[in-house]
């Protein structure tokens, strides 16, 4: 049997040689479905990975209560908009006070996102990030100091202008490989003393955590003020198991301090980081959707381009087929013979777009700074789909090679 299949393959090599430009046409649509459905979803999988471990840093233990800014009634008086008022300094610093359950809260506001940042006469673009914050917002979003402090409980109360900077701002103002600690540089009109570094968090479709300033929020106020200014509240509970506890006393706190009626729902949100990721991964299954889609769509043509090429090579072969049966071939082993050369055909389409879906999903997860993915599962569909493609397109040829009379194949011309 081994034998047999071995001569079968050696055939099918040889037929693919001697109709190159036909053959590789066909490996070639078989590679392009292979490799739109392996590189989509091999994308997927690495934009996946990257939200869970990002998201991930912040811990499956931390919320965040955040401002609704709209809400639409549906009653007899028709659509209704609501605008719900910000969260005000006053009323964020009044929970982090309150609040006493055993867990880190953390209190940060937006100052700006096209802040320059210069120093000496280096300068960056105009698309720095500004966020103000008290001492425990580097803990509870999940960063972490490569070098120098955090921002000291009088620095944030004075306001004082001293910052932690990210990354990608050093290498940015400080090509020289200087010590960036205790420089002074210019954000926006204002200088600041920088006190701490930190480390590399990478960057998602364009948005780097890395290209940010973390000032004392009392700065932000003062320097980046606007009206209405809105004030995020991060809350990292010590214990994990307890997280629904937590949001339920967060909850019913700042009802209080938002002084919602009873009976009347939250003017505020609170979600969780996992909540976050949960609904980008489900925004994502739609995605998946659509690629597998695609993909099928494209292997149907495939189907139709192999059955097309086997068809032809049993008509230019006819005369072969009649001395194979004049020498003692019987049916099964011609169907045999067509059925593996489909597969070889389909096996090595197969083969180049697996490689090329792997490098294109790669690629897509170096540019989003993922790690680099083996998609086993992927690489098994692929494979598995090549393999039911060749059968589909080989079965009837090979049925019509086997069932030719070998008086008539010997005649044919």
């Amino acid at each position: 049997m081994k034998l047999l299949i071995s001569e079968n393959i050696r055939i099918a090599l040889g037929s693919i040689k001697g109709h190159k430009l036909r053959s590789w046409l066909t490996i070639g649509i078989i590679a392009f479905g292979i490799m739109a459905l392996v590189g989509i979803l091999t994308s997927i999988d690495a934009v996946k990975y990257f939200l869970k471990d990002n998201f991930s840093m912040m811990g499956a233990n931390t919320f965040t209560i955040r401002n609704r800014t709209l809400r639409i009634h549906i009653g007899g008086g028709g659509d209704k908009n609501e605008y719900y008022r910000s969260i005000t300094f006053d009323e964020a610093m009044e929970f982090k006070e309150r609040f006493e359950f055993p867990a880190s809260v953390s209190v940060s506001t937006w100052g700006t996102g096209i802040a320059t940042v210069k120093y000496k006469s280096e300068k960056s673009s105009p698309n720095v990030a500004v966020l103000g914050s008290d001492e425990n917002f580097i803990g509870n979003a999940g960063y972490e100091l490569a070098s120098g402090r955090n921002l000291s409980y009088i620095e944030i109360v004075d306001g004082r202008h001293v910052v932690v900077i990210g990354s990608e701002i050093v290498e940015t103002l400080f090509k020289k490989n200087e010590d960036p600690i205790d420089k002074v540089i210019s954000i926006g009109p204002g200088k600041y003393k920088i006190i701490g570094v930190l480390k590399e968090k990478g960057s998602s479709v364009g948005f780097s955590g890395d290209r940010r300033c973390i000032v004392p929020i009392n700065n932000v106020r003062q320097y980046f003020s606007r009206p209405s200014m809105n004030y995020n509240i991060s809350v990292l509970s010590d214990n994990p198991q307890k997280m629904e506890a937590a949001i339920s006393e967060a909850t019913g706190l700042f009802r209080v301090i938002r002084k919602v009626p009873i009976g009347e729902d939250e003017n505020f949100s609170i979600i969780k980081s996992d909540n976050i990721v949960e609904m980008l991964i489900d925004f994502l299954k739609e995605i998946k959707i659509g690629a597998v889609i695609i993909g099928i769509i494209t292997l149907f043509g495939a189907v139709i381009g192999l059955m097309n090429i086997m068809l032809v090579s049993v008509s230019e072969r006819t005369r072969e087929i009649g001395l194979r049966k004049a020498v003692g071939a019987n049916r099964r082993r011609i169907l045999y013979q067509f059925l593996v050369e489909a597969v070889v055909i389909g096996q090595l389409g197969g083969v180049f777009g697996i490689a090329l879906g792997i490098i294109i999903g790669n690629a897509v997860s170096a540019l989003i700074g993922s790690d680099f993915i083996i998609p086993w599962e992927w690489i098994g569909l692929g494979v598995s789909l090549c393999l039911l493609v060749a059968l589909l397109s080989g079965i009837l040829p090979a049925i019509k090679a086997a069932k030719l009379d070998p008086i008539e194949s010997l005649r044919h011309e």
